[in-house]
Formats: C-alpha cells, sequence, structure tokens
C-alpha cells in the first residue's frame, strides 16, 4: 500500500530522529554558483572536506551570459562562477564551465547527460530541482545549510511531506502543450495548494507526455507550493535515458530496467489528497499578474472585479496595476516587447522544435526583441544539427548560447522597465525578469505565434 514517493523515500531512510526530522541519504547533488559558495565556506570553517565528491557535479548557469561567453562583465557574477570552479577544484567536484560542451542549465543537463535516473534522490540548492522527478527521482530544492550537509555527510534532515496525486486524463487538444497543462493546475490549486506535499503526476494523459513534457511539468511543481513533482517511470522514460552518458551500460542497464519498473504506487496505495481533471478542459494559456498561478485561457478575460473575493481585491488589483491591465480585459491581441524561449522549463529541443514549427516560412515581427536560448551545449548542437537554426535564421530570430537567461535578472538578459514580456520561464514575479519588467509565462507555441504577430497570439490561428 506505498505510493512511489514512500517508496522512494522509505529506500532512503538512515534513521529516524525521535521527534524530529528524518536523516535521508541522497544519491545526487547538483550545484550551481548562487546557493554553493557559503556551504563550501561552511565545510572550511569546520575543517573537513567532502564526504562523496564523486556523487556531486556542479556547473555555472544562472549568471552565464546568452550572446557571447569569453567574460562575464558583471563583477558579482563573474565572482560567483569563479568562486565554484575554485571550490570544486579544492574539493574534488566534477565541474562543467561555462562554455564548454557539458555546460548549461543545471535542470536541462542532469537528465540528458543519465545523472538523474529513477528512484534518486537528488537536490540541488535551487528550487526548481522538483525538475528531475520527471524521470521517476525525489528531487527537491534546498537551502544553503542543507547543500552543506550533504557535502559533508551525503544526508540531509527532512521532516516528511505529504503525499498528493494529480491525475491528467484524457487526451489534450492541438496547440495544448505540457506548459498550459501546468499553468491550468496552478490556476485551479492556486500557487499554495500544494503545499508541504509531494505530488505524483498520473493518468492516460500524463502517460502520453514525451520526457520533455514530463520535465516541463515537474519542474513547474514549485510554484504551486509542493515540495517535489514526480512521475512514474515507464517505456518513456527508459528510451529517453537509454545511451546517456551516465546511465548504467549492458546488463546493468537490464539490472536498472527491471528495479525501475517496480517504481509505480500500488494499486491500492492511499494519498494524503487527490484530484482529478480532463484534459480536454486545457486550453494555451497565459499569465495576467505576478504569480504563476493567476492565469487564464488565452482566449479569456482577465476575472471582472466582481469575480474575485473581497478578501483577494487588494492583491488582485495590485497586481493588474504593476502588470498595467485592467479587470475584465481581453488580453489576446495585446502588442508584446519581447519574448523569450528558454529556462530550465522549456529550453529542450521538443520546444525548440515546437517554437520552429510555428514561425517557419514567417518572419518575426518587427520591434520584438526575442531571446532563444537553448537550455544546455547538447541542446543547441542538437538544434543546428536538425537544422532548426536555419529554420529561425530564415524567420528572422537568432540562436543565442545555452544560459538561464532572461528567466531571471541575474545576466545581462534584462527586460527593461514598463515592457512587456512573453515567457516560456517559470516565474513572473515583480522583477523577475527585469526591475520594472512586465512577464507574462506562456508555451513555447504561444510565445512563438506572438513573437511572429508582435500581439499575444493564439498558436492554433496559425
Amino acid at each position: 500500500m506505498k505510493t512511489l514517493f514512500d517508496k522512494i523515500w522509505d529506500k532512503h531512510v538512515v534513521q529516524n530522529v525521535e521527534d524530529g526530522p528524518t536523516q535521508l541519504y541522497i544519491d545526487r547533488l547538483f550545484a550551481h554558483e548562487v546557493t554553493s559558495p557559503q556551504a563550501f565556506d561552511t565545510l572550511r570553517d569546520k575543517g573537513i572536506g567532502v564526504f562523496r565528491p564523486a556523487q556531486i557535479f556542479a556547473m555555472p548557469d544562472h549568471n552565464t551570459p546568452s550572446d557571447q561567453q569569453d567574460v562575464i562583465n558583471d563583477p558579482v557574477g563573474r565572482k560567483q562562477v569563479e568562486t565554484l570552479e575554485r571550490n570544486c577544484r579544492e574539493f574534488g567536484i566534477r565541474h562543467f564551465a561555462m562554455g564548454t560542451p557539458d555546460n548549461g542549465i543545471i535542470h536541462v543537463v542532469g537528465p540528458e547527460k543519465g545523472l538523474s535516473l529513477p528512484g534518486m534522490t537528488i537536490v540541488c540548492g535551487d528550487s526548481h530541482t522538483s525538475t528531475h522527478g520527471a524521470v521517476g527521482a525525489l528531487a527537491m530544492g534546498i537551502g544553503t545549510s542543507e547543500v552543506a550537509e550533504v557535502l559533508a555527510s551525503q544526508c540531509i534532515l527532512q521532516t516528511k511531506p505529504k503525499s498528493m496525486r494529480i491525475n491528467i486524463e484524457g487526451t489534450l487538444q492541438p496547440g495544448v502543450t505540457a506548459k498550459d497543462i501546468a499553468l491550468y493546475i496552478m490556476a485551479q490549486m492556486t500557487t499554495s495548494g500544494a503545499t508541504g506535499y509531494v505530488v505524483e503526476y498520473a493518468g492516460s494523459t500524463i502517460r502520453s507526455l514525451s520526457m520533455e513534457g514530463r520535465l516541463t511539468l515537474s519542474n513547474l511543481s514549485i510554484e504551486m507550493g509542493s515540495r517535489a513533482g514526480i512521475i512514474a517511470p515507464d517505456e518513456i522514460t527508459f528510451a529517453y535515458l537509454k545511451g546517456r552518458e551516465y546511465a548504467p551500460k549492458g546488463e546493468a542497464w537490464d539490472r536498472a530496467v527491471e528495479e525501475w519498473k517496480k517504481l509505480k504506487s500500488d494499486d491500492d496505495a492511499v494519498f494524503d489528497k487527490e484530484v482529478t481533471y480532463r484534459a480536454e478542459d486545457i486550453k494555451p494559456r497565459i499569465t495576467y499578474g505576478t504569480n504563476p498561478g493567476a492565469g487564464i485561457a488565452i482566449d479569456e478575460n482577465i476575472p471582472a472585479l466582481e469575480d474575485i473575493s473581497e478578501t483577494d481585491r487588494g492583491q488582485f488589483l495590485s497586481m493588474l496595476e504593476y502588470m498595467q491591465f485592467q479587470p475584465g480585459q481581453k488580453l489576446e491581441g495585446t502588442p508584446v516587447d519581447y519574448c523569450f524561449l528558454g529556462a530550465c522549463t522549456n529550453g529542450r529541443i521538443e520546444d525548440f522544435r515546437a517554437f520552429a514549427s510555428i514561425v517557419k516560412g514567417r518572419k518575426k515581427a518587427p520591434g520584438v526583441v526575442a531571446w532563444l536560448v537553448p537550455g544546455s551545449w547538447a541542446v543547441r548542437r542538437q538544434i543546428v544539427e536538425e537544422g532548426i537554426d536555419k529554420v529561425l535564421e530564415e524567420a528572422g530570430f537568432e540562436l543565442r548560447l545555452p544560459s538561464c537567461s532572461a528567466c531571471l535578472a541575474m545576466n545581462p538578459d534584462k527586460v527593461p522597465a514598463g515592457k512587456l514580456s512573453i515567457s516560456t520561464s517559470n516565474r513572473n514575479f515583480v522583477g523577475r525578469q527585469g526591475p520594472g519588467a512586465r512577464t507574462i509565462l506562456a508555451s513555447p507555441l504561444v510565445v512563438a505565434a506572438s513573437a511572429i504577430t508582435g500581439r499575444i497570439t493564439d498558436p492554433r490561428t496559425l
């Protein structure tokens, strides 16, 4: 009677502290340049080393420029990247340096290299670590002090979260993607609806998703407050992972797959909460506010003021004031200034294929600034191998270098104050893409259609 989450958790328990947290063994720690420096300093202060450096992989991504990668001009960002390299060298940790073929966004590189595998416990000092749950791993974002715990002991102290299963059943409409599923769930449950839970995504719709789609959905789990998102591994998972650099090989692969096939919730497993949605109810979606849950179908209007409870009206109006929108306004057709394709949410090859399917044979709208940023060098190589770069170039777009880019204002790709950006990234908080920037979250298809027309556009019309 165990859930998939229970099975992975129980297998990694080192000890249960009486009236306290669980000591949980961690299979993989990913580290990037922003949250790791203080953790390494903690080790130095205590005079201890890294317990199991072979299980830790590091790479810079947040501060990495996407226009060139010879130099980081921002002194703070440059220091963070240099400090990560120095720490990895000192403590014997594998480091994928900026500009090298192995580099990219950490949550894109992990799965594509087979570093993230079913049944693992995976942590990183970054909230979107939930991405790796798509392969059937328990993947959680942790704080800097917890990063130090894992470096020192390969364990972490955690209170066990509750379990939730979100079922999506049915067939998606044309033009609807995993990003739309995630934005739909957040609008239904709110951005705090899964707080305190590990969410398992299940149902016929989820089973039909590609690995790229599953990675997108798991990536956004944190945006509704959940501790992690997880999807049971299946033949789609195994086909994606087979032959990856760090995946098992030969007989070891066969043995691993037999074990991975057991990683599913038992038929009689009981979840603390369970909800079900119909795929047919989901349309291409966009956000209108300053949190990922403030969203609508692209052909709907922003809610009218009378549709908002009195307790929520202050926050609702504050969001709209920042976004320069009005209650009841229709956003479809609104001019956009910036279009961003990328991030650990939608920076994979499938996302670029989707974008190219819309822009092929068309031209980018005059005046629109478009940043198309692969999530890794491996993705960029595949884009070139498939000729997608030529399609983009002919349509007036430039393919940039792997980086977190305009997902967050920690590198040169910042949206200017007041400008409206439509973005495939994961957060639309105030100032997230730059001080005063206004962000609408959407799928690669919606962003592509908007880049061509210069206005928020339903891709189904193209």
